[in-house]
């Protein structure tokens, strides 16, 4: 029997940020997840950390989804070289369908958005919802405000102290990609004889 394939969604900027650190991370993580035979699920822009994640990982050979809601296509913002495109009606169905794909989630650096969807995904985790792995992965210290927000509210008796372990923060796009590699081998069934 094969190895199942992992299918991780990532959420990242729509832009670039101010270090080059950011697009090196995203670059990596989209060769890497191509390399290690998992599928990519992305905000489907052509623009920022998401076009570059989504570049690599074709020019990798991996297979990508994008899911990206109709407003943004007429804005011309969808990733011409991405084949398989979702377009959903809103924001909320982009990322339900994007929970719905992922076997686990990334979080890149980002803006707004991408704090969103990460602590969508959180909130998700907190409610039972479900159990996927969530990983940071801190480039240029980006993860480290996220963090420090949800030791606040766990401080403040605002969330369960047990949030601290509903996410890793992993450094980097090597760590990370080793973090989804240990859990795609537990998630595998063994193989039989």
């Amino acid at each position: 029997m094969a190895a199942s394939r992992l299918t991780v969604a990532v959420f990242c900027g729509s832009r670039l940020g101010q270090a080059e650190a950011y697009a090196a991370a995203a670059r990596s993580l989209g060769h890497g997840l191509a390399k290690a035979g998992m599928r990519l699920v992305f905000g489907g822009g052509r623009v920022g950390l998401m076009g570059i994640l989504a570049d690599a990982a074709l020019a990798a050979g991996g297979a990508v989804i994008g899911v990206i809601p109709d407003f943004l296509t007429r804005r011309e913002l969808a990733h011409p070289g991405v084949e398989d495109m979702v377009v959903t009606t809103s924001m909320h169905a982009r990322k339900k369908l994007m929970f719905d794909l992922a076997d686990a989630f990334v979080t890149l650096p980002g803006g707004l958005g991408t704090l969103d969807e990460t602590v969508e995904i959180l909130t998700w985790r907190q409610l039972g919802l479900h159990q996927k792995p969530v990983l940071l992965c801190d480039v240029h210290a980006a993860a480290a405000p996220l963090h420090h927000l949800i030791e606040a509210a766990i401080a403040a008796g605002f969330a369960p102290a047990e949030a601290s372990g509903f996410y890793e923060i992993c450094p980097g796009s090597e760590a990370t990609l080793a973090r989804l590699e240990a859990y795609a081998a537990r998630r595998d069934p063994p193989l039989r004889e």
